[in-house]
């Protein structure tokens, strides 16, 4: 069984859960998941965990992404993008900067309220659910954080623009917002996710070309190791004679590492054993003064 990270580049028409279905059969493996979901007209970046790196899942799901969005001024949808049914349209009266200020004032931090049109659950049934059965619920805003938006192209009446932002961050909704204050509404003509986390567009196949190499018996030049996540954190090594501990996914001593070094209680650190194959990730416990596992990758 395969061990890793495949960046996949999705495809439109594609759901997230048919890349996993896809890629199971490619793989020969059923242990596969994908770390967030992308709406099946979506394109981009697509992280999908293979055998022990689907404890990776949640954790990448958590990761800041970077998307490029088209907003097709003057119209509204009940889907918030153009694949639903046309509410309105407004003439787009406003010039560059007045859309420049509208689309600036969401960065940093962004009280958005979900749309009815998401997987999101209320009272057991998915939003998504009732909207189809042309009900529509009350839904309490979120707090997101868009760390960057900048403005690549005016066509109006479509701007393109480029935004980094937190999980949980609905682009639809944001494009639908920036119309909203706008005075003339606004829904996402199409959408590219161009970076989850450290893993970019650059570094994507799509299925076709991940089909192409598992043919030529070269899938592994695309698998990613799971610790390539955590490039972040301080990399540990436990001494031989220890490794039983690491082994058995148990806390371990400062002095019973190569390093013998304390870290920083609020940040993760990488445990290897001494031949450097990855076990998983740890956190200095200042109290117990130890090192107590996070999650582990045995």
């Amino acid at each position: 069984m395969r061990n890793g990270i495949i960046i996949v580049c999705k495809e439109s028409g594609f759901t997230s859960h048919d890349v996993v279905a896809k890629l199971r059969g490619i793989c020969g493996q059923k242990r596969i998941g994908h770390t967030g979901t992308l709406d099946p007209e979506a394109t981009g970046v697509l992280p999908v965990c293979l055998g022990s790196a689907t404890k990776l899942c949640d954790m990448l799901a958590d990761r800041d992404k970077e998307y490029v969005a088209e907003l097709l001024l003057g119209v509204e949808t009940d889907t918030q993008d153009l694949t639903g049914r046309v509410l309105e349209r407004r003439s787009v009266e406003a010039g560059r900067e007045e859309i420049l200020a509208a689309a600036e004032s969401f960065v940093g931090d962004y009280m958005q309220v979900p749309p009815m049109y998401s997987a999101l659950k209320v009272d057991g049934k998915k939003l998504y659910e009732l909207a189809r059965a042309g009900k529509e619920v009350e839904r309490k805003p979120r707090l997101v954080r868009i760390y960057e938006l900048e403005i690549l192209e005016f066509r109006l009446p479509v701007v393109v623009f480029r935004a980094v932002c937190s999980k949980g961050t609905y682009i639809r909704t944001l494009c639908s917002d920036i119309g909203g204050k706008l005075g003339c509404g606004g829904a996402m003509q199409s959408l590219k996710r161009t970076r989850v986390g450290r893993f970019s567009l650059e570094a994507a196949r799509t299925l076709g070309e991940i089909q192409l190499l598992k043919d030529e018996g070269r899938l592994d030049e695309v698998l990613l190791p799971v610790d390539s996540v955590f490039t972040e954190c301080p990399a540990i090594h436990v001494s031989r004679e220890f490794e039983r501990l690491l082994n058995n996914g148990n806390a371990f001593l400062p002095e019973q590492t190569q390093e013998k070094a304390l870290h920083d209680p609020e940040k993760w650190v990488r445990a290897y054993r001494a031949d450097d194959s990855f076990a998983g990730i740890y956190a200095y416990d200042s109290g117990r003064g130890q090192y107590r596992p996070i999650k582990m990758f045995l």
